[in-house]
């Protein structure tokens, strides 16, 4: 079987190729991987090459598959599990392979699976693992956009507070405070959209971002008068200012504060506004090692403050986001701001902190510039697929819907 993929050679090189990918074995399975969501660390792998930790170190000589935020159908099943998969399933797949030990990483460290892929083939290993998870939902999309979901919402349940016995109570705070810094980008929406929606119930969830742009179309999004119903004060600010933030949670210190950018400034403004037993997760990866802040460690000891990082996410997550999404308490979809074919993916990923807007969304067996769903409409004029394609999102409140998919996948 041939596949067309973007593969990693090595610092700032990645190339689209085409190759021949092993028959499958007894234990294996062949997808079909239809969509795949930009991930900032692919950027980051891209711009440190074998210097990343999740790379191989003889990556020019045997290059990688980069992408890891997929959603595919399977076409083809080894005899071992076609009692458990069938040809048309929908499959996602959690990225980091934590049960082999180290760094090994889909979209990062092998050549034969890999989200920016026509086809891919799932090792035995990550099968026998539980890591080939079936998606049940009505768009490719929506599968692409869970591995992310759920990277926000394992740093959810890396918060951590004093416990009542031996063990630190896990999660934000039932009834606490909430900060969500620099919060107004892809991954920020998902996080408010879980302290909104998820399995713990805030009273109070601030909010900010210097883009006023992007915090009038989250407050579009998530209308504080909504979360309101659901005893929930929900605020946004482009304030930057301790004191101005703490203002909002009557001078109080936060009980958790989300970190979402990647500047000393951000992370030692969010060090500031924790309260006694307050957690900080530092969710935005630096690509410089040296990456540092100062903190008050006087409060560390006198106010018990707590902190916290995460990266990636596990099986449980996405299985618990699958069931958020199922439930209809959170959708992924206003994370999606452009489109694309597998022909806009290199020049995609290596300029993408240039790119406004949020997730970029890439069909593999399409061949699409990357298009904004702000552009469908003039693009209408001269190409009637593009005036669909904005008579649909428009339908849908303005954001990505499985009907556009659908639509997409059937006439480009």
């Amino acid at each position: 079987m041939k596949t067309k993929a973007v593969r990693l050679y090595g610092e700032n090189d990645i190339r689209l190729e085409q190759f021949e990918l092993p028959a499958i074995g007894s234990g294996e399975i062949l997808i079909k991987i239809v969509s795949d969501s930009v991930c900032m660390s692919t950027y980051k792998t891209v711009k440190q090459g074998a210097k990343h930790l999740r790379v191989p170190d003889d990556v020019a000589e045997h290059p990688v598959i980069i992408g890891h935020e997929f959603c595919a159908e399977i076409v083809e099943v080894g005899e071992r599990w076609k009692s458990d998969y069938a040809v048309g399933d929908k499959v996602i797949c959690p990225p980091v392979l934590s049960y082999l030990g180290g760094n090994k990483t889909i979209g990062y460290s092998f050549g034969e699976i890999g989200g920016v892929s026509t086809y891919s083939l799932v090792y035995e290993h990550i099968i026998e693992n539980g890591f080939l998870q079936k998606f049940h939902g009505d768009a490719f999309f929506k599968g692409s956009l869970i591995e992310p979901a759920s990277c926000v919402l394992r740093g959810y349940k890396a918060s951590m507070h004093l416990p009542d016995g031996d063990n630190p109570k896990m999660n934000i705070k039932e009834g606490g405070a909430v900060a969500i810094l620099a919060g107004c980008g892809p991954m920020g929406l998902v996080a408010i959209d879980i302290a909104l929606h998820g399995d713990v119930k805030p009273a109070l969830v601030v909010v900010t971002d210097l883009d006023e742009a992007r915090l009038s179309r989250a407050a579009e999004i998530y209308s504080p008068e909504e979360a309101e119903k659901d005893g929930i004060r929900l605020v946004f600010t482009n304030a930057t200012d301790k004191d101005a933030i703490l203002a909002l949670n009557e001078g109080r210190g936060f009980d958790d504060v989300f970190v979402y950018a990647p500047v000393p400034a951000v992370v030692t403004l969010g060090d500031s506004l924790l309260g006694f037993d307050g957690c900080l997760n530092f969710f935005a990866g630096p690509t410089d090692k040296a990456f540092s802040a100062p903190i008050n460690f006087y409060d560390v000891h006198y106010a018990q403050h707590h902190y916290a990082g995460t990266s990636g996410s596990t099986p449980d997550d996405m299985k618990d986001i699958v069931r958020l999404i199922g439930d209809g308490r959170i959708d992924p979809a206003p994370m999606v701001t452009h489109i694309g074919g597998m022909d806009a993916v290199i020049e995609t990923t290596v300029n993408l902190p240039a790119i406004p807007g949020g997730k970029k969304l890439i069909y593999n067996h399409i061949t699409l510039p990357l298009t904004a769903l702000a552009d469908f409409k003039e693009l209408g004029k001269t190409d009637v697929r593009f005036a669909t394609l904005d008579a649909l999102v428009k339908e849908a409140n303005g954001l990505w819907c499985a009907e556009a998919e659908a639509y997409l996948l059937e006439n480009f």
